[in-house]
């Protein structure tokens, strides 16, 4: 086995426990430590990207992800100013057992559809073929203002609004900011 597979393997294994850790406890009681959690799921995946030779999204991995978003995730976190017993107990409600039935029978789904795929794909005479400016600025860049414009422009909406409605929820009763 080569060193780029065992990297790989490492970071792919990492990656998938940061993003179980976030939503499972013991992290996954303490929005702080979540955040942590998916900080550390961010700088795998950006470290995947660097094994695809995808450097450009690796440093936008880091820069908005890792750095910015993670900025925004702990403010609205410390906005919230949530008490200890806010944090515990987990209570079993039905909308819980509806999207953990939905995520079983979706990952089901996603691993029979996948199965076939790879069933029918013939890797015998396989060769990938990657442009040369691939990941690059140019051709990121162009991609973003070109064919993917309206979903970037609603992601930017989206963090507004996510901004906006954690400080709504933020002030108190009283009218006062928190």
């Amino acid at each position: 086995m080569s060193a780029e597979m065992v990297v790989f393997w490492i970071l792919a294994v990492a990656s998938v426990l940061g993003a179980v850790a976030v939503i499972l406890p013991p992290f996954g009681r303490n929005p702080l430590h979540a955040a942590i959690a998916l900080l550390a799921t961010f700088t795998c995946v950006a470290g995947l990207m660097v094994l695809l030779s995808a450097h450009l999204v690796a440093v936008l991995q880091v820069l908005v992800y890792a750095g910015a978003v993670m900025v925004l995730f702990t403010f609205i976190i410390m906005l919230l100013n949530l008490r200890k017993e806010d944090l515990v107990g987990t209570r079993i409600t039905a909308w819980k057992v509806v999207g953990v039935a939905a995520m079983i029978a979706l990952s089901i789904k996603m691993g029979v559809l996948l199965s076939a795929g790879l069933n029918g794909f013939d890797t015998a005479g396989a060769v990938a073929t990657v442009s040369s400016d691939f990941g690059g600025i140019r051709s990121v860049g162009k991609a973003l203002l070109t064919i993917y414009l309206v979903p970037f422009e609603a992601t930017s909406l989206l963090l507004l609004v996510a901004i906006v409605g954690a400080l709504v929820v933020a002030r108190r009763k009283d009218g006062g900011a928190a």
